[in-house]
């Protein structure tokens, strides 16, 4: 019984951790090809025959920071700053969920790319615990660059579509590295509900949000790895 309690409360979670960090060790270089979201949306599309999954993986130098910049600008202004957790945003929806407003989330995207890559994304406390968990490992692993790059590579930019090159290919017939600031605003302005909301169908709010995406770019100050990318800011809008 001792020599089991032994395996169970210290061995096993041991064993558990090395193998995580071993894993996130791996993926500092190799690509994500697939994701539980990817496997997920499969199995709950898997009787529509419209739906296919379309990814192509492509390094960080391969999209253009117009991109980078709506994704912070939108997402998590403090990204390149911050250990993985917006404390404040944290501590302000949590002030409003006390006066009575539903509480909103507050994920960086540090937390949304541990989110994506390594659960399955249930609304559970096991969920959160392992993304609070990966999240620290692949802020400490990884660093910024490789956890944007990660990240932009495995979000869910519409049904099916993963990732900005698709985007970038589905939405505008380019590359990712071509995309111009206000494509990218646009794609990212889909964010937040990638399933219902198209960068092609520009609605009050998509407009609205767009501008106030491209607006806090060029008040954001951008650190060496963002800003001494090759960009098309001075792209005109198309």
């Amino acid at each position: 019984m001792k020599k089991f309690r032994r395996f169970l409360f210290v061995k096993l979670p041991l064993t558990l951790i090395l193998l995580s960090v071993l894993f996130v060790l791996v993926l500092k270089w190799v690509p994500v090809w697939v994701t539980p979201l990817m496997i997920k949306r499969s199995i709950e599309y898997r009787d529509d025959s419209k739906y296919e999954t379309h990814k192509t993986w492509v390094s960080l130098s391969n999209i253009s920071s117009n991109m980078v910049k709506a994704v912070i600008a939108s997402e998590d202004n403090l990204f390149p700053t911050h250990n993985g957790f917006d404390t404040t945003a944290i501590k302000q929806a949590l002030k409003e969920h006390e006066r009575g407003k539903r509480l909103r989330g507050a994920s960086t995207i540090s937390q949304q790319t541990a989110k994506n890559v390594f659960t399955f994304g249930s609304h559970t406390w096991f969920r959160k615990g392992l993304e609070l968990y990966y999240t620290f490992l692949i802020e400490k692993i990884w660093g910024k660059e490789r956890i944007m790059e990660v990240y932009l590579n495995v979000a869910e930019m519409g049904p099916g579509i993963f990732g900005a090159e698709a985007a970038a290919q589905k939405y505008y017939r380019k590359s990712a590295a071509k995309l111009t600031l206000s494509q990218a605003a646009r794609i990212t302005a889909c964010l937040p509900n990638p399933l219902k909301r198209s960068p092609l169908r520009q609605t009050s709010y998509m407009s609205r949000r767009e501008g106030q995406i491209i607006d806090l770019t060029y008040k954001l100050a951008w650190p060496d790895w963002v800003s001494g990318k090759k960009s098309d800011n001075k792209s005109k809008k198309k």
